[in-house]
């Protein structure tokens, strides 16, 4: 690591107040000087509350994760998402009509606050109502393509050096296996992904970035992980049962979905890999986020035989083939 980056990742892990409210300050908004710290382990998310009784929130980007470029990609997606009558968490723009920002060296921008709470607890006839929300999302994302994005998928997305990087810290009496069903992962996906199907899509899809308002909106949030890739991804977090095994609540999502845009059923038999493929990867992004001194507060087991033999368990799970 440079010595320039070195300093910059250092004044990332230790965001100075004064600098978070200087670049507000910049942009336009009036702070009171009150600053929360929001749940984030990949930025650092603050809402900042204005001197109108209003707040927004700053989002401070990790140094190297993502360029000016892949940023306003994502950020023309929730544009487009928005002008389509979708309700999406809003960057804001400033009067030179810019969204990202650079606070010596640390890319940030602002987003609106969106009130209403995670949707953990999913009624049964929100389901439908999610499935045409999801249809949306994906007719909006076809009309375009992320050039500043990767494509989903290991070679695509530059995934099989992550295997390499956790052969390295695996316990050794669990790397074989361990190994051995990854690379049956990634193999299998390289294999039966299809590039020239893939459309914008949010990518991290979970209910924790669904929000109700309590009035039977849903606004969806957190478009950092927004990428092209199969339509697939953005449905399975959406569903905890493993197997993907046919619901009354997939019935009435897919019934959503199919009035606006059809589905090829073909791509559930994703479902399983798709869900290994992000254990492994995020086992991935914690070893790359190591130096972060809140990670191994956060993941105090990452270097136990406990912790892969937990992961490896979960990994024969899901693959059963």
């Amino acid at each position: 690591m440079t010595a320039n980056l070195k300093a910059t990742t250092d004044q990332f892990f230790n965001l100075d107040p004064h600098l978070i409210l200087k670049c507000a300050d910049l942009n336009g908004y009036t702070p009171t000087g009150e600053i929360h710290q929001l749940n984030s382990y990949e930025n650092r998310v603050f809402e900042i509350k204005l001197e109108d009784g209003k707040s927004v929130i700053a989002k401070f980007f990790r140094p190297q994760r993502w360029s000016k470029q892949t940023i306003e990609d994502e950020h023309e997606f929730c544009f487009d998402l928005h002008a389509d009558g979708l309700s999406v968490g809003l960057p804001l723009r400033a009067k030179n009509n810019e969204t990202v920002f650079d606070a010596n060296g640390i890319l940030y921008c602002f987003y609106e606050k969106v009130r209403g709470r995670m949707m953990q607890e999913v009624l049964l006839h929100q389901f439908e109502k999610l499935g045409s929300l999801t249809a949306q999302l994906h007719n909006t994302g076809e009309k375009k393509e992320a050039y500043n994005r990767n494509f989903f998928g290991p070679t695509q997305d530059n995934k099989w050096v992550v295997l390499d990087q956790l052969n390295e810290v695996i316990a050794p009496e669990i790397r074989p296996q361990y190994m051995e069903l990854a690379d049956h992962v990634f193999n299998s996906l390289d294999e039966k992904l299809d590039p020239q199907g893939f459309i914008r899509i949010h990518g991290d899809l979970h209910r924790g970035n669904l929000l109700d308002n309590g009035k039977d909106d849903i606004t969806i949030v957190d478009f950092d992980d927004f990428i092209n890739g199969p339509v697939v991804q953005d449905f399975w977090m959406i569903f905890p049962d493993q197997d993907f095994a046919p619901t009354k609540e997939f019935e009435l999502f897919l019934k959503g979905y199919e009035t606006l845009r059809h589905f090829d059923e073909r791509q559930l038999q994703l479902v399983p890999y798709l869900r290994a493929y992000r254990v492994i990867c995020y086992a991935g992004w914690i070893l790359n986020r190591w130096n972060d001194p809140s990670f191994p507060k956060i993941f105090p087991e990452f270097n136990t035989y406990r912790y892969w033999a937990e992961e490896f368990d979960s990994l024969r799970k899901i693959i059963k083939d």
